[in-house]
């Protein structure tokens, strides 16, 4: 069983987008899907509300396949209306940050109460870059503030903090921070070190599809791992993370 935890719909794609995830599913066997909805980084309400209706409709047209994240953008005055309407009205399982704010901005702070209550995760982009950062790009040490403001907020730190020895340093003594490695910008040793650091009961499998997913794969495959080890990177503890009933400690 596999369960992704990052993939997404494209703005303006949703075709393209939605074809080449169900490939996928019927390719390599992928049981379940949590999707977001991205297209510009610092989207106006009109673009993210499009966004999450794209995710509403992929969640329609696939039940029990697709589960959807709440895409927000904290600066908007609207956003914890728009959280509310995705978790109460289309059924959404997460929340999703991306690139519009740092996380530990207090204008995250409502929303992060609201998820608390609601008992769903937030899925953080997360990347530390040498060059071409962002100006409201999140890092791990952006996440590890987050988290310790917020012991009992389920935080899914994406990309392994774009650079694992950078992001997962900054969290590692954070228990309710898991880490997906999306993207494709890691090696097979990451995979390990992130485990060693962590342990495997804190990662997530994440492929950032449509970008990408066999490396993500082969990253589990070929790392040095027990067949219970993968399980639980491949879906446990995803079951675990979304399960709104898990508390954290």
């Amino acid at each position: 069983m596999i369960i992704d935890a990052h993939t997404h719909i494209w703005g303006g794609d949703y075709d393209g987008s939605v074809e080449t995830l169900l490939r996928a599913c019927d390719v390599f066997g992928i049981s379940k899907l949590h999707v977001s909805g991205l297209k510009s980084h610092y989207p106006d309400e009109a673009e993210i509300a499009a966004l999450n209706k794209d995710v509403y409709r992929f969640m329609k047209e696939q039940p029990g396949l697709v589960e959807g994240y709440c895409y927000v953008n904290p600066a908007h005055g609207n956003a914890l209306d728009v959280l509310k309407r995705g978790i109460e009205q289309y059924g959404m399982s997460g929340m999703k940050l991306w690139v519009a704010t740092f996380c530990d901005d207090p204008r995250v702070f409502p929303l992060v109460e609201t998820c608390i209550g609601a008992g769903i995760p937030i899925l953080i982009h997360s990347f530390y870059k040498a060059v071409d950062q962002l100006p409201y790009e999140t890092t791990g040490v952006h996440v590890a503030r987050l988290a310790k403001r917020y012991p009992q907020a389920k935080l899914l730190m994406a990309h392994f903090g774009g650079n694992c020895y950078h992001g997962i340093k900054a969290v590692r003594d954070c228990r309710n921070v898991w880490h997906d490695f999306s993207g494709s910008p890691f090696r097979r040793d990451d995979l390990d070190y992130a485990v060693e650091r962590v342990g495997a009961d804190r990662i997530v499998f994440g492929s950032d599809m449509p970008i990408t997913y066999v490396v993500n794969y082969g990253q589990v495959e070929e790392a040095d791992l027990t067949a219970e080890q993968k399980e639980r990177i491949y879906y446990k503890n995803a079951l675990e993370l979304f399960d709104r009933s898990f508390t954290i400690g």
